[in-house]
């Protein structure tokens, strides 16, 4: 009895030492996978920011408006304006054209010639598109506005157009030059020169076309009109030139009666001959009657 109870208390402590063992192996591969098994979660974790970050940019770039183009306009105005003095206003429009470097195309003035009528005048105007609006307030400070207008037509699908048939022609050209250089007999060089040339001749015509429609857009047109305030009335002339022109009326008017007396002198000199053969006739047959009365009476 006394070596029975020692064995059992040794096989307990084995035991213990045991199981002991056991835990802490499996704690120790638990730790070990919990650190292997971290990695990914952080690389899940740096890639979760940079998917938010390329979602951002997607997402800003498909909300980004698209440019538009610039349109294309002809811009044309129209201004009437009342001023004190159509002349001085004639001045100073050309002065304001000269700063918005700008160019006089076309004057019409009519001064007054009748009674109670008013000194106007018609301007034709150009100035680059973007000077516009400095110029028509320039030209509004010259008197008191009584109509403007402004109106814009937009051209940018014809200078699209213009410039797509341009390009076609010109690759056009450089084929069919390249066809006629290659070309063998006479008659084949002749029909690609022909063609050739319609080909130029189109070019030629929508280069114009084109650069006529851009000069349009770069410059715009004001017509201007000019009136006076007050009406005016017809100025009365200085003596001495209406004594002038009475006298050239009367020396035109002596001058003509001359020259139709002279004129009435030639026709009668030409038909001479008939009035004496006339007048003949006439003296015969007064005398016959004169003969033939005395007799009539006795009878």
């Amino acid at each position: 009895m006394n070596f029975s109870l020692p064995l059992p208390r040794k096989s307990a402590l084995f035991m213990s030492a045991l199981l002991g063992g056991v835990v802490f192996t499996s704690c120790a591969a638990q730790n070990n996978l919990s650190t292997k098994s971290l990695p990914p979660l952080a690389e899940q974790n740096q890639a979760a920011p940079a998917a938010d970050i390329t979602g951002n940019v997607a997402q800003k770039v498909e909300a980004a408006p698209v440019p538009r183009a610039r349109p294309q306009l002809i811009k044309k105005a129209a201004m009437k304006i009342v001023v004190n003095s159509v002349e001085q206003s004639i001045d100073a429009v050309a002065q304001i054209i000269a700063k918005q470097q700008g160019d006089l195309i076309g004057l019409n003035e009519r001064q007054p010639t009748k009674e109670n009528s008013r000194h106007t005048a018609s301007i034709q105007l150009r100035v680059p598109q973007n000077l516009l609006e400095p110029t028509l307030e320039e030209l509004a400070k010259l008197g008191t506005i009584e109509s403007r207008n402004i109106t814009a037509e937009d051209v940018g699908d014809r200078l699209v157009d213009f410039q797509a048939r341009l390009t076609n022609l010109r690759k056009t050209e450089a084929n069919l030059q390249k066809i006629m250089d290659r070309a063998g007999s006479v008659r084949d060089v002749l029909s690609v020169a022909q063609e050739l040339s319609q080909v130029r001749q189109s070019i030629e015509q929508i280069d114009a076309q084109l650069k006529n429609l851009q000069n349009q857009v770069a410059y715009s047109t004001i017509t201007l009109n000019l009136e006076a305030a007050v009406s005016s009335a017809s100025p009365q002339r200085a003596v001495g030139s209406q004594i002038q022109e009475t006298w050239n009326k009367s020396t035109q008017s002596l001058g003509g009666f001359t020259i139709g007396l002279l004129k009435l002198g030639i026709w009668l000199i030409v038909y001479t001959p008939y009035l004496l053969i006339l007048a003949a006739g006439v003296y015969g047959v007064i005398r016959w009657r004169r003969t033939h009365r005395p007799q009539e009476t006795r009878n």
